[in-house]
């Protein structure tokens, strides 16, 4: 190993080469002010999975899969509002690796590590059928 490369930590290797990344983008008016960085905006974080050899190349992989929205222009159609625009990808909040091979019975993708946190704060985290957003139609 060379002095100038460093070891790449355990955690940051995906052993069976899958990826999870947290894409952030939104959509922008062609008729707004662009030079005001406090204009009000719809947007979107979209979490994928999907598989690469290394963290580089999901780096990559990710920023391939966000960039196929940008620039698609469509119209924006909401009650009131029927106005021109496009999709901006703004870039990754997050890129992890999964570190189990994917099961179609159930693989752990996520895990959050919560450390000094009271029993009624976790009871409190778990939510019963009607409160999971898959089963909330309105």
């Amino acid at each position: 190993m060379d002095k100038m490369e460093k070891k790449i930590p355990e955690r940051n290797i995906s052993p069976f080469g899958w990826w999870v990344a947290t894409l952030i983008e939104r959509f922008e008016f062609e008729d707004e002010d662009k030079s005001n960085p406090r204009r009000r905006c719809h947007a979107w974080t979209n979490t994928v999975i999907f598989k690469a050899e290394d963290r580089d190349a999901a780096y990559q992989k990710a920023l391939k899969i966000g960039k196929t929205s940008d620039s698609v222009t469509n119209g924006w159609h909401q009650e009131g509002i029927d106005r021109k625009g496009a999709w901006v990808f703004e870039g990754l909040s997050s890129l992890l690796p999964i570190y189990d091979k994917i099961d179609p019975d159930g693989t752990e993708i996520l895990f959050e590590n919560n450390e000094n946190i009271t029993v009624r704060r976790v009871k409190s985290l778990a939510r019963t059928k009607e409160e999971l957003e898959v089963f909330d139609d309105e």
